[in-house]
């Protein structure tokens, strides 16, 4: 039992402010020494529950940004059904005008095609009201790929085969070997078509291993996956474990491999850019500019990149400046992508404003101001043509996802837009070309992914899955389309079907 001298011992050192860690028993059964050692080891687990606590919240308000982004638009798709309800007998009538203006003008769309690209001419609302021509795609003509056992927000094909990765809030990354078969599923694939890259160790916490973004580096070698506890990760392709990259103090939402692939940069919530330096293992720098989370980091060459923010703002950054070598400020909202072009001389940038931006670093203005969307715009993409492209004969385009359903294309070079794709029903969150730039996919809440002819100016296939879709790719060959769902599984689509 503790005596008094114990007692004023206790008092006396430097613990005695700590007796609420200690219990009845304990003043009893242990000595002094003891109840030092028990008091330690309580505060110290305290402490670590404490920044736990602090971490959990963090990452609670990260996951935030999205799930309120997705509330709106939920809210946003249920008034969007009453004003359709409300306004049933107007849209009727427009319906059968339509039909009869698709009839007349069809001849007319094809006289106002580029011959190089097929949208070119005055701005054309391409429509799925006939579907007559549509392929619509089966079973049969798609590879499911299950695994995951929560949301797949990304995917990427490697450059140089076979392999897809994908990113979901299950804590892992997952490489697939895709066969040139159809009509398979992960368990007929085998245990050898998929690697898991776990993100979480045993009796952890899960919920903040999100993988949250994934780029393999340009010939296929290695794959880079960031996650929600901040930590970016570099894996072979054989699922081994090559760096941990630990430097954020929150979620990482962007990284990309440069194109020598001696540096990633990562963009977290924590409101900064890392340049890691891939040999060393270590980070090359950090930029700490932005006053909000970053959203979307991308190369502009080797050393150079540009950041967007949920502040509105966009700076360019270059290895071993302490600041930005340019700022672009026009954007009244949170910037949600950002993308340099093939040559990396014009910037195009995306926002809840409402807006598409084209920039240049020649001037601080934007150089052309895209506002023909209705509602905010997700992504953007720039098309494999042009200059410095595989595809130099045709011309630069950029497409634009929006939350107003709509896909649309520009021509950036003149500064105006070409088409608006109108087949989605909800919000579109992700756009690719094909990589001879004549066919666009396009992914949305919908659960659908449809693919688009330009040439054709028309709608030329759909799949419709069981969940919304976050992201859809093609492989280097252009013969499949790989689509990532809400409802934890990846589809690859055979595109010559």
């Amino acid at each position: 039992m503790l005596g008094l001298q114990d007692c004023t011992a206790l008092a006396d050192s430097d613990v005695d402010e700590d007796f609420s860690f200690l219990q009845p028993l304990d003043l009893i059964t242990k000595d002094v020494y003891e109840l030092r050692r028990t008091i330690k080891e309580r505060r110290k687990n305290e402490l670590k529950k404490t920044k736990e606590k602090e971490l959990d919240k963090q990452h609670e308000e990260a996951h935030g940004l999205v799930k309120d982004r997705e509330k709106q638009v939920r809210k946003r798709e249920r008034e969007k059904e009453t004003e359709r309800t409300e306004e049933k007998p107007r849209e009727k009538e427009h319906s059968y005008h339509n039909d009869k203006e698709v009839d007349t003008n069809h001849e007319d769309q094809k006289n106002v095609r580029n011959e190089e690209n097929g949208v070119s001419g005055e701005p054309m609302e391409i429509s799925t009201t006939s579907t007559s021509q549509i392929v619509e795609l089966t079973s049969c003509d798609v590879t499911i790929l299950e695994g995951h056992t929560s949301e797949v927000c990304a995917c990427a094909w490697s450059p140089s085969g076979s392999l897809l990765a994908s990113g979901s809030g299950d804590s892992t990354a997952r490489i697939w070997r895709i066969g040139d078969g159809t009509n398979q599923s992960s368990s007929q694939n085998g245990p050898a078509g998929e690697i898991v890259l776990l993100h979480v160790k045993a009796k952890t916490n899960e919920k903040s291993k999100d993988v949250t973004a994934i780029d393999w580096n340009i010939d296929g070698t290695l794959l880079a996956t960031g996650s929600y506890d901040g930590q970016a990760r570099i894996w072979s392709t054989d699922g081994e474990l090559k760096s941990t990259l630990t430097r954020h103090k929150g979620p990482i939402f962007s990284l990309k491999w440069n194109k020598k692939c001696d540096y990633i940069v990562t963009g977290s919530c924590d409101k900064t850019a890392v340049v890691w330096d891939v040999k060393t293992e270590g980070f090359k720098q950090q930029f700490e500019f932005h006053s909000g989370p970053i959203l979307d980091v991308d190369w502009r060459n080797n050393v150079s990149f540009a950041t967007s923010s949920t502040d509105h703002m966009i700076y360019v950054c270059k290895i071993g400046e302490t600041s930005p070598i340019k700022t672009f400020s026009d954007h009244q909202g949170e910037v949600n992508c950002l993308k340099w072009d093939p040559t990396g001389t014009l910037l195009a940038s995306c926002s809840d404003d409402v807006t598409a931006k084209i920039w240049s670093l020649k001037q601080d203005k934007c150089i052309h101001d895209f506002k023909e969307h209705d509602k905010e715009i997700y992504t953007i993409r720039w098309s494999p043509t042009g200059p410095g492209t595989n595809n130099p004969n045709l011309p630069l385009l950029l497409a634009s996802a929006s939350f107003d359903s709509t896909v649309k294309l520009w021509d950036v070079e003149q500064g105006r837009l070409l088409c608006s794709l109108t087949g989605h029903r909800e919000p579109v969150y992700s756009v690719a070309f094909s990589p001879n730039g004549e066919y666009l996919a396009s992914g949305s809440l919908d659960k659908s992914v449809l693919i688009w002819s330009l040439k054709e100016s028309k709608i030329i296939k759909r799949y419709t899955g069981n969940g919304g879709i976050f992201e859809v790719c093609w492989n280097k060959e252009g013969d499949k389309i790989a689509a990532c769902f809400a409802n934890n599984v990846v589809c690859v689509l055979d595109f010559r079907r």
